[in-house]
């Protein structure tokens, strides 16, 4: 299959909007359950999953993003649109 003009566009506008969200939020806070399945599948041998149940059901991991990956993200977002603009229209 090949990708038409519209769909590049679209494809900049999610990467553009998501590259916005992380510069716009320092950190995301995962829920319990995302917390949880986290430490089972991703144990560092730290200790740390271990540590985990035993805190009790309130126990939230906070993730912080590079301040570099929203950068990436913005640019590599205008570039598909900037791409698809130059595109010729489909249908003609």
């Amino acid at each position: 299959m090949e990708i038409n003009r519209n769909q590049y566009f679209m494809m900049g506008l999610v990467v553009l909007m998501f590259g916005i969200q992380l510069r716009y939020l320092s950190s995301y806070v995962l829920n319990e359950k995302t917390t949880s399945f986290l430490a089972e599948r991703f144990d560092q041998g730290d200790g740390a999953s271990a540590v985990l149940p035993a805190n009790g059901p309130g126990v939230k991991k906070r993730v912080t993003p590079p301040e570099w990956v929203g950068w990436a993200m913005l640019s590599f977002g205008a570039v598909l649109i900037l791409h698809s603009l130059a595109m010729k229209r489909p249908g003609g």
